[in-house]
């Protein structure tokens, strides 16, 4: 019998009874009628000084949004100093030596960096095509590894990377910040316990609805040949003229990204592979448009993919919706919810709502009213004894909302914090080469059957299309 089926819902009611069990403490707080909100638990961080010739190294690749980001939450670590950056596009090495000071080593040629051995670590934040070789050059090089999420731009490159940080003992770590979170850590503990009964389906969705959610980012007054070195952008893709466009909206072109589903997809897996302890799908197929972004874009503003995952020790088989809308006159959102026999959760980036729910065996007078009185009660009676106990059982709060402390630090400098943490040998790395290609395989699914409009096969074990 498959480990998932041993959860109960006796084991879950017994734990999660107001006023005791171990999932309600330390603190709850009563809300509304029927809902409960519980902090989840604090954590520690390693905060001591570090001297000179301890602190980590640390460099960037891709100084653009995501790499500003990521850079400003790295250094927030203890024994981290930022002391180079490279990027292709001249206004940001200004804007890094503006943000982090003239001592800087700046650079358009990311080799540069890789050659400097006062350099411990890099950030990669560069377009998906580059993801691979400058991840691998640099493991090679003898760098520690954050990786911007997707891994790969093609599934393909996955094996090398995977290939690389084993061959090298190289510390990689993913960019999917979220699963190193409290959030995720506590969805993936109720999951265990059975919270939810057995998993039946996932419905995950993401809404945006203006011009920067869409990835149509501005372009800088400055931007020319001169200041930007176009060619080395392209790298292994199609040669074209000079065009400042892909290079600040790269996000909206194949040749260069991997649209919604690597780059708002592969979080969805992370997270879910994570939480569900799962290696991913087996088939998928999608669906979608360009419906509204109609500014030169080559991939859809509008996509929808089913998704089959088979059974495995830690989860019945179930199916999975994504879905990511960029013309939402709604105002936007977002929702990832794990629906169970028993209730649902829904995960949020640091936060979980559980909302259990009874569902109803006897009949009504919906079905009861084509027979007989006599008959009718006969079958009440026959209900009462097959049911009553079970409906006693279930008494349970409406909704739980398990929350971070208002101090947390948040799933960002988590992910940072466990990568710099594995550097010294003090943690572990939560999201590896393998992990990172189970998050990204699944997610690019999506596109391979979106461009060959046909359902497409995944091995999850192997890594591979089928």
């Amino acid at each position: 019998m498959a480990i998932y089926r041993k959860s109960s819902r006796r084991k879950f009611l017994e734990k999660v009874a107001l006023g005791t069990g171990a999932l309600t403490i330390p603190n709850i707080v009563t809300g509304k009628t029927g809902q409960n909100r519980v902090e989840i638990l604090h954590r520690e961080y390693r905060t001591g000084k570090y001297s000179a010739n301890d602190k980590i190294n640390l460099a960037t690749i891709g100084f653009g949004i995501q790499g500003i980001g990521d850079t400003a939450t790295a250094i927030e670590v203890s024994g981290v100093k930022l002391v180079g950056v490279c990027d292709l596009y001249t206004g940001r090495l200004e804007r890094a030596r503006e943000l982090h000071g003239n001592e800087l080593v700046t650079t358009r040629d990311y080799r540069e960096i890789l050659a400097d051995r006062n350099i411990d670590a890099v950030i990669i934040a560069t377009p998906d095509h580059w993801h691979r070789r400058i991840a691998v050059e640099a493991m090679k090089a003898g760098k520690a590894v954050y990786l911007e999420k997707p891994m790969i731009q093609k599934v393909e490159e996955g094996q090398d990377i995977i290939q690389t940080e084993k061959e090298n003992k190289a510390v990689l770590q993913i960019g999917s910040q979220g699963i190193s979170s409290l959030g995720n850590e506590k969805a993936r503990e109720l999951f265990r316990e059975g919270v939810i009964g057995d998993l039946v389906m996932v419905e995950i969705f993401n809404d945006r609805f203006s011009s920067e959610g869409a990835w149509q980012y501005p372009v800088p007054p400055d931007a020319s040949p001169q200041t930007i070195d176009f060619d080395t952008f392209l790298g292994n893709a199609p040669k074209v003229a000079y065009d400042p466009v892909r290079f600040f909206r790269w996000r909206n072109y194949q040749d260069y990204g991997t649209g919604v589903a690597g780059d708002l997809f592969v979080h969805s897996f992370t997270t879910l592979h994570y939480v569900i302890d799962s290696k991913g799908p087996e088939r998928a197929r999608s669906t979608g448009g360009l419906r509204y972004w109609k500014d030169g874009r080559d991939v859809p503003d509008i996509m929808m993919c089913l998704y089959d995952f088979p059974e495995a020790e830690s989860h019945p088989a179930f199916n999975a919706i994504l879905r990511i809308n960029f013309v939402a006159g709604n105002g936007g959102g977002g929702g990832f919810r794990l629906i169970g026999s028993e209730g649902e959760m829904s995960v949020g980036y640091n936060s979980i709502t559980v909302r259990r729910n009874r569902m109803g065996m006897k009949p009504s007078g919906y079905s009861l009213r084509a027979y007989t009185n006599a008959v009718q009660e006969q079958i009440r009676q026959e209900y009462d004894k097959k049911f009553s106990a079970v409906d006693r059982e279930m008494n349970h709060p409406e909704e739980i909302v398990y929350q971070p402390p208002g101090d947390y630090k948040g799933g960002d400098y988590d992910h940072f914090y466990n990568f710099f943490g594995a550097m010294r040998g003090e943690r572990k790395i939560v999201e590896n080469g393998t992990y990172g290609l189970r998050a990204a395989g699944a997610a690019l699914l999506a596109n391979y059957s979106y461009y060959r409009n046909e359902i497409v096969n995944w091995n999850p074990d192997l890594m591979q299309l089928v």
